[in-house]
């Protein structure tokens, strides 16, 4: 029978192969791609709140394209960033065409989901490719850029103002899923914020290694998206070090890494 496996992102999978993955990672376009490389034979993910124009599931109906089931959680009923804790209490909230035909349906929880996901017609094995992307925005040090995916984080990303797609959630709990480099500043996604407030830890974890961080709210810009938080991101929450840099909730993304450029260069 086809087996169900968790992960905390599809930033990092392992051994998921034809088997049905709940993945911790947002529903947008780029999680469900990578999802669907790693092999999975169907996927649930996170809704993340669905947020600015639907960016949240955005990657069902992609996968309703190349053939495959899947579906997300509502962001409110289980940790985003914590696919264990997604089967353990997750609700379904959307399914795209291909789950439903197996009877994968809103209001579902997810293990029963899951369990009627592993009888879903196999899918073809070529994928489209997609522009997951690392963008500059500015070059002067301190470089300023878009990524759209914390998966697309270099070495050389360090002391380099960031802004970041994916949302704001340890993996796991994990503080040291917070960030792997040490970033001038950086920016996520809210994801809603979420269930036990998940959507922002990793900004107390950042804080305590110097970092100013922030989210941008949900429907501000879009999840998966690094120049979707540059075009329209408007922040959310703070930590102090981010509040130390006179960042604030309800200032547009545009606006703090402005005030931090001047500080580089005044």
């Amino acid at each position: 029978m086809t087996a169900i496996v968790v992960a905390e992102s599809v930033t990092d999978l392992r051994e998921v192969s034809g088997k049905v993955l709940v993945a911790g990672s947002h529903g947008g376009i780029i999680a469900a791609y990578l999802g669907a490389k790693a092999g999975a034979h169907a996927l649930i993910l996170n809704d993340a709140g669905v947020g600015r124009d639907d960016a949240g599931i955005a990657g069902l109906a992609w996968l309703d394209k190349v053939a495959m089931a899947a579906a997300a959680v509502d962001y409110r009923s289980a940790r985003i960033g914590n696919g264990a804790d997604m089967l353990r209490r997750g609700i379904i909230s959307h399914a795209n065409r291909n789950a439903s035909r197996v009877g994968v349906a809103p209001g579902q929880s997810c293990a029963e989901a899951a369990a009627r996901l592993r009888t879903a017609s196999p899918r073809p094995l070529r994928l489209p490719a997609i522009n997951e992307g690392r963008y500059r925005l500015y070059q002067v040090p301190p470089e300023v850029w878009a990524l759209d995916s914390v998966g697309k984080l270099l070495r050389e990303d360090q002391g380099r103002i960031l802004l970041i797609g994916s949302h704001g959630a340890l993996h796991g709990g994990r503080r040291d899923s917070a960030l792997a480099v040490a970033a001038r500043a950086v920016v996520f996604n809210d994801a809603g914020v979420g269930m036990d407030r998940i959507g922002i830890s990793r900004l107390p974890v950042l804080e305590k290694r110097g970092i100013p961080a922030a989210t941008v709210d949900f429907m501000s810009a879009r999840i998966g998206d690094g120049r979707s938080k540059w075009e329209t991101g408007v922040l959310s929450h703070t930590n102090a070090a981010a509040r130390g840099e006179r960042a604030r909730a309800g200032e547009t993304v545009r606006a703090f890494v402005a005030r931090l450029l001047r500080r580089k260069t005044g």
